[in-house]
């Protein structure tokens, strides 16, 4: 294969500078790229090759990495540039055109080819129709011949773009249907099969995958790089950081994975199932011979060659290598040769083979051949313990090559080097593990003598070792895979196996001891066959064994015992209900010197067996049934799918898997079993004997094996029934929806058969074998019936007529009392049937009244069977029936008909009935699981959550998957209309936080800002909406401490905990209780937190951060559980003092504070502030989940005090003055704020004066506006006042002032007085956001805010006469507005705003002005008041600057005649009284403190008045300056000295007009504030004079 220096595309179409279209698998290029239809010119054309040309250059050209350019490719993209977008065009057309030549390139251009082809996908550089087709031709290559050149560039492709491939689950599907799916690389089949439901793989294989053609380019790289760089280890020294080059090795071509991994890679990390690694080989290098190696680049020229060698270069390589290569040199060259390259690549051995051939060096093959046994033996002396697929894979590989250099050649292979029939015979005496090694290898190197004329079949030499796999072939417990192995071979060589004479090697036991050891480690001393152990008690030879290392280690011995002991017990004789059960068959055996000598040890013997199953039982148990259950489940569907009886399926399933359980749990637990048992003796001897004497401990040791050797199946017989009896019911919960198939189908009268599996069945399947409609075949029955007279470990059972355990009981999931389902089920079809008769006889026909009459029935029948099957097809059809209804129906039906379905899922969701839990899982199920065309109905789906009928966690997970990233439209628009109803219009579901639908609001912002062009419609407004309530607060990142949080919120909704840990939680609780108000607690209960620590480890809390969350949910609802109980002691005994009752409660809850302090302190390491962090947020996020959930079932009986102590107490232990605390101080405030803010009084109204005082702390205030550093604290602190003000808005918009109401609005009015005094600067930079929140009609609140001025500066009097505002030094700087007031703009609308500010274009703008500004025609709710507050602020901003870019200042007589007061003036004129009293008011709100934006907006005020058309309009103005004078103080500086300059400047005429005489009251009030203002002699003057004028 010829290196290629220029880029494919070269050589042919790029000659012209135009493209001929030629179309390709019809697919016309034009149409998937219109803009790429042009004929481009010669210089794009040129560029876009020369890139071309620097991807597939060699060094020292200039060179691009695929990368760069699609680095380069991306910014083109998008690019301004119109030359550049053209290049983008030209090079992405044609790589596209250019795949028909794919074929044709060079591997390592085919490899970087690939590379770029899936960076394209991967970076989202073409979409739609364009995507489409590079996705298609990815397929195409994958579906080529497995090891075909187009099958690597579709895997080198594939791995570039794996991680999209969860966004096309279709795709996934297409490339899981491929004939040699199996083959693909381990971790790209992971990333398909979780692609395929829209899911990474949990944990993500990295592997960069290694085609002919990477290998040569990784080659090339490796000669480019500085002589400095680093060395790759050599096979002589294996490094610390061995390159583990892992290869999927198939009978075709091998893929190879290189990544690099530490040493101990093979003990962390079981190497993936179709992965070869070579580290066996490296470890193995014999260190002894010191092999002279080739300088560096020498090797790197080597490696170069082969990796460029092909049968058409292959005489001009081997000169090469001649040239290249010293004498001295060669030994290494065979290494490399044997151990890099042989070892992993099968699919070049012929290659390899004639490469040895044209060298013609007979030194260097023996080299070879000496190199390649050394590897082999290496392999076959490997530890086989673990299941080490590599090297059984290296081995195969080596063996074919082995056969390929000596029998393919006619050469031997030597006694002395390899003896095949003893290797054989040794692998069968020592085991399954080594046969697995051993037939394979073999198989292989015989393959080879099909090619030899001499040791083709009938040689005798092949024929023997043949003979003996024949004889292996027929033994009863080989494992398939080998037979399949030894047909195989045997097809390959054109033998029948029935025609072989097996002989009887393998039992022959004079051979054994003759035997020459192969296959383990040669040992340093080796004793006689006689002494060694026997391995198996079935067999009639004595086969090897390692010797026990000391003969006196009798535990050793004892549990060096391969093979299963022979039953004792049956099935039945052992009861597991306790573990009580065990005591009536442990066998104490009265012979035992120690027992002998000190009887009283007997009872020591029943307490350890028991404490050994006690520790082992829970995790044996649930391994087993999770790995049985998987394999039975999927073969029991296979082989019931066309049988209609679900009794024989589930009795079937029960037999297979009390079988699969038993054995798992018997292989599991017996080891650990023997171990535990005669330690706990050991153990428990020595306490009773105190000092045992050296000979009292022998004796404790011979004790200790006898008795765990005797008691220890027993022991297992417990463990392996506990799991089988608990694996029944979870076989059915598994199986229930294919049970209630069969049984609907009953019900509706016909036979049920799987559709897909029978069409399998008939087209793919041979008659022999295939499954038939109907019952299952007797001979397949039988294989379930030897299931179940054989259970592992137990006695056979012959009695088949009465089915053992759980098969004779009927199946149900939950044994609730009969009487009380039954009730409810009743009451369900009497509200039911009440209904229907309501329903008015015209329409008795409709739909709906139909299918409601379907849902009585329904719940009858469910009510007769009253088992969880009927239970859960009577919520499916409830769920799908409200789904199914649309709002076009008559509306009192429609509500009748929702109100029904949600009736009978409530009955459902009863405690007596199926309960909560169970029934929001199986609901939620049935939302994500049910088709696409009526998923969507937004109003079910909400009707529903309202409801507290689904688990949130689960659906948002879901509902942000199915958006697939915003591609998927109809998702989107649903989750947006589901955030609206939930989140964001006035009616939100109260119990429904943004926690609760975390993952889709992250999903549309992202959707959001990657399309924010054609984002859907209406998103980026929502985005804000949900922003501005949302993201004042901290990051969002996965994983972060918001993410914290939100997942703690969802936690504490999740009940099903492992059973005992409630107890254990209460327990551990009581404890530190006690501990914390004991006198030796320590300084902040210091000491008692070590104590405590180890006693939550002992309980084994601390294992995982589930368990922790889990301990931490239930010690809060026992904190709050035991004050509700205190506060209804109260109720009974008044006489008992408040005081008292609060002490009680405080007594558990302040211990427990301290608790989460001193663990939020001292977890993770003391600098580590993430895992403090995280904790505080999980722990925060539990607590308000908690009180979320209180909150929605108590009520009106919500108490506060628990929760109000929890949250004031934990701010001021984490507070406190100590440096661990300091340094995580923002942190912790963050996520107070983060706390107060999800439990806004919008979303827990019960909550909100605990509320209020937890936010107007002094410690609270001070860290947030005083203590943290660069006034970090003050948005987050802003937002909630935001909160509060948002809260109370609706109530004293409609002044709806009740008790309750009055107290909270004095509450917050406190709190501004405390913030105007000791804070004016935060109420100065965020007045807008406050008023912006506050109702008009709220002018006190809104005149203290606006009072605010910085501390540093002095009002100059506004009653001083002529004063001269705009000489003040302060009223030209710009005050700080820290709210982002533009943000509620539409962007087309400011878009518009800022070009008429510019050019007083588009002309239109002023006559659409009012139109824009209007939201409905409803009387008081008019006008988007957000937008008219924006909109003055902005354009009087912009007025300001453009007056000081002309050089002078806002005045009278500079303000005028700008298209910023043409904007004014025709707000002023064409508004109508709602609409200029809300833009007058947004006028006087910057009414403030002296600066820029008050001067300004004073003069608009007036010029305003002065140029006004009506009276009304001057009215109006007067009347907003008024309404915030006539309330009490404080009044701000602007709005006096605004008013004063109207009333006294005779400019103005104010006091004639006629308003101001309407009537004698208003005449008084007028001069009774000009007085106030201006002082009585002047005022009387001004009115004076005006009145004489």
């Amino acid at each position: 294969m010829p290196t290629v220096s220029t880029d494919p595309f070269g050589t042919r179409k790029m000659s012209t500078p135009g493209l001929n279209p030629p179309t390709f698998q019809q697919t016309d290029l034009s149409q998937v790229w219109p803009e790429a239809n042009q004929h481009f010119s010669k210089e794009i054309d040129d560029e876009a090759n020369s890139y071309f040309q620097r991807i597939y250059n060699h060094p020292p050209h200039p060179t691009m990495s695929v990368d760069e350019v699609l680095e380069m490719l991306q910014r083109f993209k998008d690019s301004t540039i119109k030359r550049e977008r053209e290049v983008f065009n030209c090079m992405l057309r044609n790589l596209f055109e250019e795949y028909r030549f794919f074929p044709q390139y060079p591997d390592k251009e085919l490899h970087i080819t690939a590379c770029l082809f899936g960076g394209i996908i991967e970076k989202g550089l073409v979409t739609y129709m364009a995507l489409g087709l590079a996705l298609r031709y990815v397929l195409e290559a994958l579906r080529k011949p497995y090891g075909s050149k187009m099958y690597y560039f579709g895997i080198a492709a594939l791995d570039r773009f794996k991680n999209r491939l969860k966004d096309y689950p279709q795709y996934c599907q297409h490339l899981a249907s491929i004939a040699h799916f199996l083959q693909f690389p381990h971790h790209l089949q992971e990333y398909i099969e979780y692609g395929q439901q829209s899911r990474d793989p949990p944990v993500k294989m990295q592997g960069s995958i290694t085609t002919p053609g990477s290998l040569a380019l990784a080659q090339v790289q490796a000669q480019s790089q500085q002589p400095g760089g680093p060395k790759p280890p050599q096979p002589g020294q294996p490094s610390t950081l061995v390159t583990t080059t892992t290869t999927t090795t198939t009978a075709a071509k091998t893929t190879t994975i290189t990544r690099p991994t530490t040493t101990s890679f093979k003990k962390d990390v079981p190497p993936s199932i179709n992965t070869t690694n070579i580290d066996t080989l490296l470890v193995a290098t014999d260190q002894t011979e010191r092999i002279v190696e080739p300088p560096e680049n020498v090797q790197e020229k080597i490696a170069f060659i082969f990796n460029n060698l092909s049968q058409s270069n292959m005489t001009q390589k081997v000169e090469e290598l001649k040239e290249t290569v010293k004498e001295e040199f060669m030994p290494w060259v065979s290494q490399y040769l044997v151990m890099k390259r042989v070892s992993i690549e099968p699919n070049f051995h012929s290659l390899y083979s004639n490469f040895l051939d044209t060298l013609k060096n007979p030194e260097f093959v023996k080299m070879v051949l000496n190199e390649t046994y050394r590897n082999i033996k290496v392999l076959l002396t490997s530890d086989k313990a673990a299941a080490n697929f590599s090297d059984r894979s290296l081995l195969k590989n080596l063996g074919h090559w082995l056969g390929m250099i000596t029998l393919a050649k006619n050469k031997p292979i030597l006694y002395t080097d390899l003896e095949v029939k003893s290797l054989l015979l040794e692998a069968y005496v020592k085991g399954q593990q080594e046969l697995l090694y051993v037939v394979p290898f073999v198989a292989k190197v015989l393959e080879s003598s099909l090619r030899s004329m001499v040791f083709r079949p009938q040689n005798p030499w092949t024929m023997a070792i043949m003979n003996v796999l024949a004889e292996l072939h027929q033994e009863h417990d080989l494992k398939l895979n080998l037979k399949f192995e030894i047909e195989v071979l045997c097809k390959n060589l054109s033998l029948d196996i029935n025609d072989l004479k097996p002989g009887n090697l393998l039992k022959d036991k004079d051979k054994l001891k003759s035997l020459e050891e192969q296959l383990s480690a040669p040992k340093k001393e080796t004793k006689p066959p006689e002494e060694l152990l026997p391995v198996s008690t079935t067999g009639d030879f004595v086969p090897f064994a390692a010797p026990p290392s000391t003969p006196s280690a009798a535990t050793t011995t004892a549990c060096t015992t391969t093979g299963p002991p022979t039953p004792q017990f049956s099935y039945h004789d052992i009861n597991v209900y306790a573990l009580a059960g065990l005591a009536p068959h442990i066998n104490i055996n009265v012979n035992i010197p120690l027992l002998q000598a000190h009887p009283q040890l007997k009872q020591c013997v029943r307490q350890s067996v028991e404490r050994a199953v006690q520790e082992l039982v829970h995790p044996v148990v649930d391994r087993s049934i999770k790995i049985a259950m998987t394999t039975c489940e999927q073969i029991i569907r296979k082989d019931f799918a066309l049988d209609s009886e679900e009794s024989r399926m589930r009795v079937a399933a029960h037999h297979m898997m009390r079988n699969l359980t038993a054995g798992m749990a018997m292989i599991t637990c017996r080891e650990p079993l023997l171990m535990s048992i005669a330690t706990n003796l050991k153990n428990s001897f020595a306490a009773a004997l105190r000092a045992p004497t050296p000979q009292q401990r022998e004796m404790m040791e011979e004790a200790a094996a006898r008795i765990a050797q005797d008691n220890c199946e027993l022991a297992c017989c417990f463990i392996q029934k506990t799991a089988v009896e608990k694996a029944g019911p979870e076989m059915d919960k598994r199986l229930a929806t294919e049970f209630e198939l069969r049984k609907h189908a009953r019900q509706e009268g016909r036979r049920y058969c799987d559709p897909v599996v029978l069409t399998y069945q008939a087209e793919r399947m041979p008659e022999q074998i295939r499954l038939k409609v109907g019952g299952v075949d007797p001979k397949q029955l039988a294989v379930y019936e030897e299931f179940a007279r054989n259970v592992p470990g137990f006695l056979p059972s012959n009695d088949l007529s009465q089915p053992t355990g759980f098969l004779a009981q009927p199946m149900k999931q939950q044994a609730w009392a009969t009487d009380d389902v039954a009730q409810i089920y009743d009451k369900c079809m009497a509200d039911l049937e009440q209904h229907l008769h309501a329903i008015p006889p015209a329409l008795a026909m409709n739909p709906l009244t139909q299918a409601l009459r379907s849902l009585l029935e329904a719940v009858a029948l469910a009510r007769n069977s009253r088992d969880g099957i009927a239970a859960l097809g009577l919520l499916q059809k409830a769920v799908e029936g409200l789904l199914d209804a649309t709002s076009g129906a008559d509306a009192d039906l429609l509500l009748r008909y929702r109100e029904c379905h949600l009736l009978v899922l409530k009955a459902l969701q009863d405690g007596r009935a199926y309960g909560p839990q169970w029934c929001n899982k199986q609901i939620t199920r049935c939302l994500i699981e049910c088709r696409d065309e009526y998923k969507y109905n937004v109003e079910a789906v909400e009707l529903l959550i309202r409801n507290h009928l689904v688990n949130m966690q689960q659906y948002d997970l879901h509902l942000a998957q199915s958006m697939e990233n915003g591609l998927h439209y109809m998702a989107v628009a649903f989750a947006m209309q589901l955030v609206k109803l939930l989140l964001v219009d006035e009616r939100s579901v109260s119990h429904v936080t943004e926690a609760d639908l975390f993952h889709t609001i992250e999903t549309l912002m992202r959707t959001c800002a990657h399309s924010r062009a054609n984002a859907p419609e209406g998103l980026p407004q929502l985005m804000d909406v949900v922003r501005s309530n949302y993201e004042a607060m901290i990051d969002r990142a996965h994983g972060g401490p918001n993410f914290m949080m939100h997942s703690g919120i969802s936690q504490a909704s999740e009940y099903d905990d492992p059973p005992g840990l409630r107890e254990k939680a209460e327990y551990l609780l009581r404890e530190w209780v006690n501990l914390y108000h004991s006198a030796a607690a320590g300084r902040d209960s210091t000491k008692a937190f070590s104590a405590f620590v180890g006693q939550m480890h002992q309980q084994g809390i601390l294992k995982t951060d589930d368990l922790i969350t889990r301990f931490f949910r239930l010690c809060t609802e026992m904190c709050v559980e035991i004050s509700y109980r205190a506060q209804a002691e109260q109720q009974h005994n008044p006489a008992a003092s408040a005081a008292i009752i609060r002490a009680k409660c405080y007594h558990n809850l302040d211990a427990f504070v301290r608790l989460i302090a001193l663990l939020v302190k001292h977890s993770g390491e003391a600098t580590n502030t993430v895992t403090k962090i995280n904790l505080l947020n999980k722990v925060l996020g539990i607590v308000v989940g908690v009180l979320i959930q209180d909150h929605d079932v108590r009520q009106t009986e919500f108490q506060q005090l628990p929760y109000h102590r929890i949250f004031i107490m934990l701010l001021l232990e984490l507070n406190a003055p100590e440096h661990v605390l300091e340094t995580i101080n923002f942190q912790t405030l963050t996520a107070f704020c983060n706390t107060f803010h999800i439990l806004r009084p919008t979303k827990a109204p019960g909550f909100v004066y605990a509320w209020l005082e937890l936010i107007s702390h002094r410690i609270f205030i001070a860290r947030m506006l005083a203590h943290t550093p660069q006034q970090k604290g003050w948005p987050m602190y802003a937002q909630l006042l935001i909160d509060l003000f948002k809260y109370l808005a609706p109530f004293l918009r409609n002044v709806e002032l009740n008790k309750p109401m009055q107290i909270l609005y004095k509450g917050t009015l406190r709190v501004l007085l405390v913030l105007l005094h000791d804070f004016p600067e935060f109420l100065c930079d965020y007045h807008y956001g406050f008023c912006d929140v506050i109702p008009p009609n709220c002018i006190q609140l809104r005149n203290l805010i606006l009072s605010a001025f910085p501390r540093n500066m002095r009002l100059p009097d506004p009653f001083t006469p002529n004063l001269k505002v705009d000489m003040l030094s302060e009223i030209n700087i710009a005050p700080r507005i820290l709210t982002n007031f533009t943000g509620v703009m539409p962007s087309q609308f400011k878009k518009d705003l800022d070009s008429y500010l510019k050019t007083r274009s588009p002309v239109t703008f002023l006559s659409e002005l009012r139109s824009n500004l209007q939201v409905s025609n409803e009387p008081g709710n008019r006008y988007n008041i957000q937008l008219i507050n924006a909109l003055v602020l902005y354009v009087g901003t912009q007025a300001i600057a453009h007056i000081h870019n002309k050089g002078s200042t806002p005045s009278m007589s500079t303000i005028t005649h700008s298209a910023h007061m043409d904007i004014f003036q025709n707000l002023a004129v064409d508004l109508d009284t709602e609409g200029r009293y809300l833009f007058l008011n947004a006028i006087a709100n910057q009414l403030r403190y002296p600066n820029s934006h008050t001067h300004y907006f004073s003069c608009t005020m007036l010029y305003l008045f002065a140029e006004a058309n009506t009276e009304a309009i001057q009215e109006q103005i007067t009347r907003v300056l008024l309404e915030r004078l006539i309330v009490n103080r404080p009044h701000p500086w602007g709005l006096l000295i605004t008013f004063i300059e109207l009333i006294k400047n005779p400019a103005f005429k104010f006091w004639s007009h006629d308003f101001v005489h309407c009537a004698p009251e208003i005449e008084k009030l007028f001069q009774s504030v000009a007085q106030c203002c201006m002082g009585q002699k002047q005022a009387q003057q001004v009115m004076e004079g005006t009145g004489a004028s």
